[in-house]
């Protein structure tokens, strides 16, 4: 992806920082990165399509003009000065703009006077998960959407799609390009729970043929991001019930069936996550089962040895005793009998126990 991704928090602490500020003050709540904040403009309508790099604070001004759709695209919130510069050209409430640098955020939706916000978590996977901070806030005609960092995302399919003049995208508004933002985050969850499941397999396969520590590890690994995404994705449901629900006039009657085609394959990631979950916690019982019944098996085998074993000692201590008139200790033939005596009785206790298939 090319991002400098970071893993999800699990138990975050992070807003104790900002404990007695004022609502709407803009302080980063997350990793604080240091590079430049990059700004991309993207405009189109049916007939044509420009894509530049936004320098100047004036071209931010320029896009307000509504003759084509445009999309903003900021990567990197860590610079508050160019979210509040934006926010106040496009007249961004202060608690909007402190959500959108506020990097712990749940996913939500908001509706206000001029514009609408969708916040959610955009997701990536290696071999672990990672987890990135998206705002999307449209507006009359125009999108803009905030990365927590930059370098690669889920949009370039989007990007090439306005590009390349495919499907509805250049024939639609700015609330079928936000509807178009918010499928390719949900789709992209469908990529990484099929690495997540590729993973679990084989995972599954360890546990069953040679559990080891390392197993235990991986399982409680995962389990902590599947909780994490679990609470990424489940109140995307809500996210999106609230915009069709919601009495906006961005969002135009066309695109509600998009809409809930989204929301159908939010509660299929759902499902997925929801079963995962499931799966984990039966491959936790499983390694612990396999544990017990390796512990139990080698339990039984020194069981036997030594049920085999006692009868020989009591023998070998009988005759190891220091008493005078023991008649076999003076016999001839004393020594080698009671050898085969011992012997026959370990032999006798084998032949049980495989026939009682505890060998």
């Amino acid at each position: 992806m090319g991002k400098n991704k970071r893993k999800p928090e699990f138990i975050t602490l992070q807003r104790v920082e900002k404990s007695g500020l004022p609502p709407g003050t803009l302080e980063v709540v997350g990793i604080q990165e240091k590079e430049e904040v990059i700004i991309t403009l993207i405009e189109f309508n049916e007939n044509s399509f420009t894509e530049k790099r936004i320098t100047s604070f004036q071209d931010i001004l320029d896009c307000k003009d509504n003759k084509t759709v445009k999309w903003i695209n900021v990567d990197g919130i860590h610079n508050t000065s160019v979210v509040e510069q934006i926010g106040k050209a496009f007249n961004i409430h202060p608690l909007t703009l402190e959500d959108i640098v506020n990097t712990d955020q749940r996913p939500k939706f908001e509706d206000y006077e001029f514009y609408d916000v969708a916040m959610m978590k955009m997701l990536y996977y290696d071999t672990d998960l990672h987890a990135e901070q998206l705002s999307i806030i449209l507006l009359d005609n125009l999108v803009i959407s905030f990365q927590e960092i930059h370098g690669g995302d889920a949009f370039d399919p989007i990007r090439e799609r306005i590009k390349s003049a495919k499907g509805r995208i250049r024939k639609c508004g700015a609330d079928y390009l936000a509807y178009a933002l918010i499928d390719s985050i949900v789709d992209s969850y469908f990529t990484i729970l099929e690495k997540i499941g590729d993973k679990l397999e084989a995972l599954d396969e360890e546990i069953m043929t040679d559990p080891k520590p390392e197993s235990l590890r991986k399982l409680h690994n995962m389990k902590l991001e599947m909780i994490f995404l679990r609470k990424s994705v489940w109140p995307l449901r809500d996210l999106i019930n609230n915009i069709e629900r919601s009495e906006s006039k961005l969002f135009k009657e066309s695109t509600s069936v998009y809409l809930r085609d989204v929301h159908d394959h939010t509660i299929r990631v759902i499902e997925t996550v929801e079963s995962y979950r499931d799966l984990i916690s039966g491959m936790m019982d499983i390694y612990l089962s396999s544990l017990s019944n390796r512990m139990n098996e080698v339990m039984k085998v020194l069981t036997i040895i030594s049920t085999i074993f006692i009868p020989v000692t009591f023998i070998a201590g009988v005759y190891g005793m220091n008493f005078d008139f023991m008649p076999e200790l003076h016999s001839r033939w004393g020594y080698a009998g009671v050898w085969m005596l011992m012997l026959a009785i370990m032999i006798t206790l084998g032949v049980y126990f495989k026939r009682k298939k505890w060998l």
